[in-house]
């Protein structure tokens, strides 16, 4: 009855994966106790007066004592929800908790939790009851600090608690991740007899081999593929030949895994003994557990072939394995040092197992489903008159040949591009000929076309009859390609000037201009287009001899004008200077030092060449020069925002 009550429990878990490396850490209960008061002192508010309204008061200490339940529930529930129930997992897992951490003390703790929980919950009722009776500050403060007091105190007595499923978490979170309900080869056998090394040699794990007994003390998972599909391989803990209630916790894992696991069993023996037992004591612990290798696929794998073969047995143990291989075991030999037969014991367990899982499947409901779908006609001939099968022409003829980037990517680096090829000659087998460089005593470049100066000669006499007929004429006459290359010209000139004026607008200022300064330089623009006397018109405008001059033909009320009284004390050398040394926007420009201390041109270069020489360093680095010493921020929000304790944080 408890078989079929396992492995009812197992077909309902089929699906459920387990990860207990998830599961959050357990904290003492001195650190439970401060992470929960913490919380409540950032959580809540932190100011009373006496002055308040009571109702106020009651409700400012019933918040922090309804709180602080609410933390210690939360926490309490997730400790409870993340740990596995063993009435709920795979059974495998049930056991082997069992194993290792004692099924009773697991439970134990965990039931303590769940009181300490429900204690938290009707402590922090009590108090919140009265609290609602609390006539003054003092009264229903006292109240608050008795039932954070009394809070605090029911978590101090699960400190055993806690502490035994911090450990449990730790040991579970090192477990391997075993999926019971998929493909897996379980080894076992005595100690020392090679299953870590079988396990190094057909899969990517790397399993601890030394030259002494046990060591292996626990499960061990690796992964390889066979038919690709991935299968499990289990290295278990050696086992040794006496009853089972004096095997240690490392034997009994072993016999956890081959009892619950559905896997095919992998028995290793050791003709040679050199793993310290004799092949009487292999075999008769083989017959002591051979009850849990029930409805599982079996191979006997004779170790250290290399050594000791089957034929070194005696007469009275092959009589032994004769008989085993009459009742249906597989006894294959194999040595993992010289990896001889390993693939084949590998194979030959996988493919046991797999026609077993298919055998079981085939005997399912769900397949006779799936088979009610499904048909195959099978025509039955009729005479013996053969009807071969009809293809079109269409489908028949030849696939286009496949191109030489169809072949490229499919062979990869063995990709030869043969330039030869596609030669057409008189016969295909010359394409693969080597050519000489020199034959009979002349350079075969020579001879590659004879014909090659009577073709210079007609092509040369073609291009002069050309000419001769004018072909390469221009018609430089026509006025309206005169015209139309001008216009071009024009163009062109334009859209130089035009750049070299959005790379000036650029250098400067981006600073918007208003709108009447962009009319008049638009204005002054139009003028110099127009061919006219741009100084002159500067100095008319700058005397006041033109005091209507319209700036914007549509809006004739703004115009630029000059006081009369200043035009005319200003005068005609002064007039003059200011006009020469006016910029394109009428304001007065400065000269470069270099200009106004050096005379000839050649210095002006060299100390213009100098400066541009000095100033590498700073624009390297963006800055504008030596007293930029911009600091963007100052103070970063995200260091200096927050609430923070003194003395808990060090990176300021």
């Amino acid at each position: 009855v408890h078989g079929s009550v396992c492995h009812a429990r197992a077909l309902g878990m089929a699906a459920k994966t387990y990860n207990f490396k998830s599961i959050t850490v357990v904290p003492a209960a001195k650190e439970f106790i401060d992470i929960v008061l913490s919380k409540t002192q950032r959580k809540t508010p932190t100011v009373v007066h006496a002055g308040y309204d009571i109702t106020r008061i009651r409700n400012f200490y019933t918040r922090k004592v309804k709180f602080t339940q609410q933390t210690y529930h939360d926490r309490l529930t997730m400790i409870l929800t993340e740990f596995p129930k063993l009435d709920e997992v795979h059974p495998f897992y049930a056991d082997l908790m069992n194993v290792l951490y004692d099924r009773d003390h697991y439970k134990l703790a965990l039931s303590q939790l769940s009181t300490a929980r429900h204690l938290v919950d009707s402590i922090a009722k009590d108090y919140v009851r009265l609290l609602k009776y609390g006539d003054s500050l003092y009264r229903c403060k006292q109240l608050k600090r008795a039932a954070l007091g009394r809070l605090c105190t029911v978590m101090k007595r699960q400190q055993s608690s806690l502490a035994y499923l911090e450990q449990v978490r730790q040991h579970l979170a090192r477990l391997p991740s075993i999926d019971p309900n998929t493909r897996t080869i379980i080894l076992c056998g005595f100690p020392n007899v090679g299953k870590s090394s079988f396990v190094n040699k057909v899969t990517r794990a790397d399993v601890e081999v030394q030259p002494y007994a046990f060591t292996t003390k626990s499960l061990f998972v690796g992964h390889t593929d066979y038919k690709y599909l991935r299968w499990q391989v289990i290295d278990t803990p050696g086992i040794l030949d006496h009853p089972l209630e004096e095997r240690n916790t490392i034997e009994m894992q072993s016999i956890t895994a081959m009892a619950h696991l559905r896997a095919a069993i992998l028995y290793i023996m050791d003709p040679s003994e050199q793993c310290g037992y004799s092949f009487v004591a292999q075999l008769s612990l083989f017959e002591s557990i051979r009850p849990l290798f029930a409805n599982k696929p079996l191979v006997i794998a004779l170790n250290k072939m290399d050594v000791a073969g089957r034929e070194s047995l005696s007469a009275e143990h092959q009589a032994k394995l004769s008989k085993l291989e009459t009742e249906g075991v597989t006894i294959m030999d194999m040595s993992t040092l010289t990896e001889i037969n390993v693939d084949e014991v590998r194979n030959t367990a996988c493919e046991k197992l797999l026609s077993q899982r298919i055998d079981i499947k085939m005997k399912g409901k769900k397949v006779q489903d799936v088979l009610h779908r499904l048909h195959v006609a099978v025509p039955q001939p009729r005479d013996s008159k053969p009807r071969p099968a009809f293809i079109p022409g269409s489908d028949a003829a030849e696939k286009p040949a496949k191109s030489l980037r169809e072949l490229e990517v499919e062979q990869g680096d063995d990709f030869y591009l043969d330039l030869q090829a596609h030669w057409k000659l008189k016969n295909s087998e010359w394409k693969s000929d080597i050519i000489p460089e020199i034959m009979d005593g002349k350079n075969i470049a020579d001879f590659i076309d004879p014909e090659i100066m009577a073709r210079l000669e007609a092509l040369e006499a073609e291009e002069e009859a050309r000419e001769a007929a004018g072909e390469y004429d221009e018609d430089v006459d026509d006025d309206g390609t005169r015209a139309l290359r001008q216009k071009a010209a024009e163009v062109r000139a334009k859209k130089k000037i035009r750049a070299v004026e959005n790379r000036l607008k650029k250098s400067k200022s981006n600073m918007p201009l208003p709108r009447k300064a962009m009319a008049q330089i638009a204005a002054r623009a139009e003028a110099r287009e127009a061919g006219g006397d741009d100084e002159d018109d500067y100095e008319d405008v700058e005397s006041g001899e033109d005091d209507g001059m319209e700036v914007d033909g549509e809006d004739r009320g703004r115009v630029r004008t000059r006081s009369r009284s200043r035009s005319a004390s200003a005068g005609p050398d002064r007039k003059r200077a200011r006009s020469t040394s006016a910029g394109p926007d009428g304001r007065s420009q400065s000269r470069s030092r270099i200009d106004l201390s050096l005379s000839t041109d050649a210095a002006k270069a060299k100390a213009k060449r100098m400066s541009h020489v000095a100033q590498r360093p700073a624009n390297q680095f963006g800055r504008a020069g030596e007293s930029d010493r911009h600091i963007h921020m100052t103070k970063p929000r995200h260091l200096f925002s927050g609430k923070r304790k003194s003395g808990t944080h060090d990176r300021r």
